[in-house]
């Protein structure tokens, strides 16, 4: 490869300089095979920790789908018909569906519902946030790395595209329809801990009938707890200490499994053969279709790969999941349907009874720990899916840590994690009994994975631009599974499967009532704006003390107003400091930013007042010193000021010596006798639950000292 003579000059120069040797095209090709093999030892290791994160609930489902089934005097034929149904749904949900499809649709590494929702809104005009959109376009200061990546598709946006932008209701049904899948998922993490430590302990009672529920139950629920202390370590420490665990755990299954099919049943295999599922349904018609809701469990924790994306890679959950744990479950679930077929009355203890004597104990060591295992990767996926729903300003604000330097999407949530310790430890000591779990289960899983479905497949419409003939190629086949799975779940709703629809009611009226009460909230700001000319009448009027003050704002910095809360500040303290910032953190509905596109739009709005806009995505850290938060900015307007004179320089570096305070305004409603019905519940209840959350100046780092928070009262 022959370089340019301006890159062989500046080649000389650096050698001549640094005493460095020239870079050869051998040297060339050298760093570029080690950069290569860096990042497939990288994804190889990651492939690694992924069996102790993501992977957990999948591969130890073979604990309780049998269990889960209530069969009636099952045949041979209606064993084949079950193992080829969990045969086909593994292959087409898990391999199809997800490591082939749903992978790509990452937005920005992040993956789940909502990283789906914002990619459609990053292309299409569909999100409906109210504090996105009521302060009308897009900034032209903004970066371009930071605005929403332009569209695969170019040209005329498709007919489905301009429906939804065009119907209100549609978009509303949208993101219902994400918020139920956010809502579905964050049960799942609750009922995944439950019911794989339940049934894992319950094989004590095998060779210990003595042993009863009451203790199982008590033993798990002491289990939970001890994994949920365990998070605050974050997913990269948890998934090093879990990730040989499960790395024995698939091993030792398909060891056990290929040896029960040579044992009992050689020929298994041939109910991979489509038509047994056909055979199935034909001989047990009604009965087959309610069987499906305990077959489904057998792909229970698949979503987990994709909303766990943000923690690892695509190409590592890749490695792990076709080479390692796909294997390992098909020949599971074949082991175990060959015992069956000769122990037809052993479904109860599917698992357990087809474990050979010998090694019965060493099985039942690593089943309990991998149990324990299985729970981390539904309790992850909830932690992102909470910083996620926080970062769009759908949940009310709690404690987000980043547990890792180096992979950003880690994190996690003290209060998620001990309100799910409480639901998970209630729901094992409430139901105790693994087929009630098993129910609410069946409808969680399957409701997450058909919203997934419907997402994909707006994502191929309006952003890939596939054909649509291509596209009914996976939507109607996977609708019309996925669809039966659901139709066979709901018969079950008052059979445990109430719980999961309960926890998303709770979950929807919390999260519609912050979405109205910060929707009433933009509006009233909207209403009583400050313009620059009425700041320009306030300012002569009032003192100006030294000091670098930072004001935080919802309103975005380029537009020509300001938040009503100042025209309060300044009307009652008749003061303001010699240089006044104005300050946005803007979230930007794509997962990262840019470090050099932080600051995005620098302007003077007044003499000593300025505005400054900081963009952040939603997998974006938010949890700096507060030195750089300032370090920032001041750069920021420094480069400014450099073009106005020395002076302004000088006077905004005396300013942040002479010391910085943070100032937040919080506006509250005042809920009247005169208020509506309507308003008088929704507004109070925003209103709860914005006394109960987080201060956002906290999550900056702001030491306690610098921050100072000025009340305003606003007519509901």
């Amino acid at each position: 490869m022959q370089g340019s003579p301006s890159t062989s000059i500046l080649q000389t120069l650096s050698a001549s300089c640094r005493l460095l040797p020239m870079a050869t095209p051998s040297m060339d090709v050298e760093a570029g095979s080690n950069k290569r093999k860096k990042g497939v030892y990288q994804d190889l290791v990651l492939a690694y920790k992924t069996l102790g994160v993501v992977f957990g609930g999948l591969v130890t489902s073979p604990l309780y789908v049998y269990p889960s089934m209530n069969l009636r005097n099952p045949t041979e034929q209606d064993y084949l018909g079950i193992f080829s149904i969990m045969f086909w749904t593994l292959t087409l949900i898990g391999v199809v569906k997800y490591i082939c499809i749903a992978l790509n649709a990452d937005d920005h590494g992040e993956g789940g519902t909502f990283a789906m929702y914002s990619l459609l809104c990053q292309h299409a005009n569909i999100g409906v946030l109210p504090s996105k959109k009521i302060y009308v376009e897009e900034p032209e200061g903004l970066a371009a790395s930071a605005r929403p990546a332009a569209g695969v598709v170019a040209g005329r946006p498709s007919r489905l595209r301009r429906f939804i932008e065009g119907s209100l209701v549609a978009r509303r049904l949208l993101l219902l329809t994400v918020i139920l899948g956010m809502c579905m998922l964050i049960g799942d993490g609750i009922l995944t801990p439950a019911i794989s430590v339940l049934s894992a302990i319950d094989g004590l009672r095998g060779p210990f009938p003595s042993v009863s529920k009451p203790v199982v139950e008590g033993l798990s629920a002491a289990i939970l707890v001890g994994l949920f202390l365990l998070q605050k370590y974050g997913t990269s420490r948890v998934s090093f200490m879990f990730s040989p665990i499960m790395a024995a755990w698939t091993f030792t299954t398909r060891i056990i499994g290929a040896y029960s099919v040579w044992r009992y049943y050689p020929g298994v295999f041939k109910a991979t053969s489509p038509h047994y599922v056909v055979m199935f349904f034909m001989a047990n018609k009604r009965r087959g279709w309610q069987l499906l809701g305990g077959t489904v469990l057998c792909i229970t924790g698949a979503e987990a790969m994709f909303a766990d994306l943000g923690h690892f890679s695509k190409r590592s959950i890749q490695i792990a999941f076709l080479s390692g744990v796909y294997p390992s479950l098909v020949l599971t679930y074949a082991g175990q349907t060959a015992y069956l077929i000769k122990n037809v009355d052993d479904f109860g203890d599917g698992f357990y009874k087809f474990v050979p004597r010998a090694v019965y104990w060493p099985m039942f060591a690593v089943a309990t720990l991998a149990a324990i295992v299985a729970s981390q990767s539904l309790i992850s996926a909830t932690f992102s899916v909470v910083k996620q729903s926080v970062a769009l300003d759908y949940f009310p604000r709690v404690r987000v840590v980043h547990t890792s330097r180096d992979k950003e999407g880690e994190v996690y949530s003290p209060e998620a994690n001990w309100v799910l310790m409480l639901l998970c430890v209630g729901v094992v000591i409430g139901f105790g009994d693994g087929k009630d779990i098993g129910n609410a289960f069946g409808v969680v899983v399957i409701l997450v994975m058909l919203i997934t479905t419907v997402l994909l497949t707006l994502v191929m419409l309006i952003i890939w631009g596939t054909h649509v003939a291509l596209v009914a190629l996976y939507f109607v086949p996977f609708l019309a599974m996925e669809g039966a799975y659901v139709s066979a779940v709901c018969t079950k709703v008052l059979k445990g499967g109430w719980l999961p629809f309960a926890v998303s009611v709770v979950l929807a009226v919390v999260m519609f009532g912050w979405y109205y009460g910060r929707q009433r909230k933009a509006e009233y700001e909207m209403a009583n704006k400050v313009t620059l000319e009425r700041l320009g009448e306030l300012l002569p009027g009032v003192h100006r003390v030294p000091g670098l003050c930072f004001f935080y704002s919802n309103v975005p910095t380029q537009q020509d107003w300001l938040t009503p809360v100042l025209a309060h500040y300044v009307k009652n303290v008749r003061s303001l400091h010699g240089v006044t910032v104005f300050l946005t953190l803007r979230y930007l509905l794509v997962a990262k930013v840019d470090a050099k596109d932080r600051v995005a739009v620098v302007r003077r709005l007044a003499g000593g007042v300025y505005g400054c806009t900081m963009q952040y995505g939603y997998a974006d850290r938010l949890d700096f010193e507060e030195d750089d938060l300032v370090g920032q900015v001041v750069s920021a307007l420094r480069e400014l000021m450099e073009t106005e004179g020395e002076e302004e320089v000088a006077r905004l570096e005396e300013a942040r010596a002479a010391g910085v305070v943070h100032v937040r305004g919080k506006m509250r409603f005042h809920i009247g006798k005169d208020t509506g019905f309507f308003d008088r519940v929704l507004l109070g209840f925003y209103e709860f639950l914005h006394g109960a959350c987080r201060s956002a100046l906290p999550v900056l780092g702001v030491p306690l000292q610098q921050r100072v928070e000025i009340g305003m009262l606003c007519k509901a």
